[in-house]
């Protein structure tokens, strides 16, 4: 069982020439309402990759409620301890430019209110809880805690990124970054690799002695820490949308692992996943089912 913790959006997608600089206006054709939220597409990325999932966040009472959490109800993602509050459902604010690179506003609304007592109404279980940073991190460092508790393996996704103090490392198991992350939790752990992302994650491991992933795009992820060191390679793919890519590479890093494949594996088996989510527009739509991943692994 795979536990996620984190925000439920709506996605407002707007197509573009290019994305537009501070002060400019760029015009675009059309725009699409996608459910998203890094929450939602890593829990949705997990049970399309195979596991059962559960997501535990918050929605408002507002039409955008029901369009966000569409697909999780469609894929069957168990909904039991999600919060209706009375905040708008969050949203985010995406634009995509000609060769696929996006950039992203997030209005957290309703995700200010994902509680981790959410999570007190769980019996028993066994698996994993994934988190990322679009909720209160405060109420992440107590669903971490929960999940020790529990006896669950923690995964958190840093994104968006910021500096994790040592309590909260010290709650983690896995910590999935991307090249810029990597950089910015080296940096607040006192660690100085320059520039070197991969150097800064593999440091990182060996002062927590905590496993470390480092997303690196079309060069693929490598991962460091008391599980060994691997390497995960990319598909060679046509990018058409990297919106939803990492969230695809840790829904199915968890769902991997839950799975019971070995580290080397989950972690070639996630970057194929985040490959092909590059290969079509949209967050939701992009991420890959468990028959993509085995095909293309």
């Amino acid at each position: 069982m795979i536990i996620v913790f984190g925000s439920i959006n709506l996605d407002i997608v707007t197509r573009t020439a290019r994305i537009p600089g501070p002060g400019e206006t760029v015009k675009g054709e059309t725009y699409q309402l996608i459910p998203g939220g890094k929450g939602a597409n890593q829990a949705l990325a997990a049970k399309r990759a195979g596991s059962d999932t559960m997501m535990v966040g918050a929605v408002g009472s507002d039409a955008f409620a029901d369009l966000a959490l569409d697909n999780l109800q469609r894929d069957g993602v168990e909904l039991t301890q999600l919060g209706r509050v009375a905040d708008p459902t969050g949203i985010a604010n995406i634009t995509v430019d000609a060769s696929g690179e996006n950039a992203i506003v997030v209005a957290s609304g309703a995700n200010s209110k994902a509680l981790a007592s959410q999570l007190d109404g769980l019996g028993p279980v066994q698996g994993f809880l994934l988190t990322q940073n679009e909720v209160l991190e405060e109420e992440t460092l107590k669903a971490h805690a929960k999940a020790k508790q529990l006896g669950l393996t923690t995964i958190h996704n840093l994104a968006p990124a910021n500096k994790l103090d040592r309590e909260a490392l010290g709650l983690i198991d896995w910590l999935v970054v991307n090249e810029t992350e990597a950089l910015i939790v080296a940096d607040g752990a006192g660690i100085s690799t320059g520039s070197d992302s991969v150097k800064a994650a593999r440091a990182l491991a060996e002062q927590t002695r905590h496993n470390v992933i480092v997303t690196l795009g079309n060069k693929g992820a490598y991962s460091f820490g008391p599980a060994g060191d691997h390497h995960g390679k990319a598909l060679a793919v046509e990018v058409v949308d990297t919106t939803a890519a990492g969230d695809s590479f840790t829904g199915a890093f968890a769902a991997a692992l839950d799975q019971g494949f070995g580290i080397a594996d989950a972690l070639s088996r996630a970057s194929v996943a985040g490959s092909l989510a590059c290969t079509v527009f949209g967050a939701q739509p992009s991420i890959p089912d468990k028959n993509a991943i085995d095909a293309a692994s």
